[in-house]
């Protein structure tokens, strides 16, 4: 399996965009980044031509245009980008980071219960796990 490539701040911005509505060209993607912050459009260009060569956006051409789409899913970069940051800011704990975070805001009613839902799917995961009926 390919490793994946884990995209840049800038990088991540492109491809939300992609994800939203695919494809696009550089001058729709540097129209709708420019109504965040002003980029110019040739550091847009820049910033698609690396992601195309790293493989995170596929380039199709049509005449003149380069049409773009996102050749990587976003919940696949969700993942990648949650892993690095829970190794790197709770040392690979996910309870840590679940309790920061419990900590930070009030949850609502219906997000505990999902959250309760979540930790007894995993607990009973586990448990089939270590009985040996995966």
């Amino acid at each position: 399996m390919k490793k994946l490539s884990k995209p840049t701040d800038s990088e991540l911005e492109i491809l939300q965009i992609l994800w939203e509505n695919s494809p696009r060209t550089v001058r729709e993607v540097n129209e709708i980044l420019n109504k965040k912050r002003e980029t110019g459009y040739t550091t847009t260009l820049k910033f698609m031509q690396i992601m195309f060569e790293k493989g995170l956006v596929s380039r199709e051409k049509s005449g003149k245009t380069h049409f773009y789409t996102a050749e990587v899913q976003e919940q696949d970069i969700q993942q990648a980008l949650l892993d690095r940051f829970i190794d790197r800011v709770f040392k690979g704990s996910a309870s840590k980071l679940m309790m920061q975070a419990l900590g930070r805001k009030q949850a609502s009613p219906e997000e505990l219960k999902e959250m309760q839902e979540i930790l007894k799917n995993l607990e009973d995961e586990n448990k089939d796990k270590s009985d040996g009926s995966n």
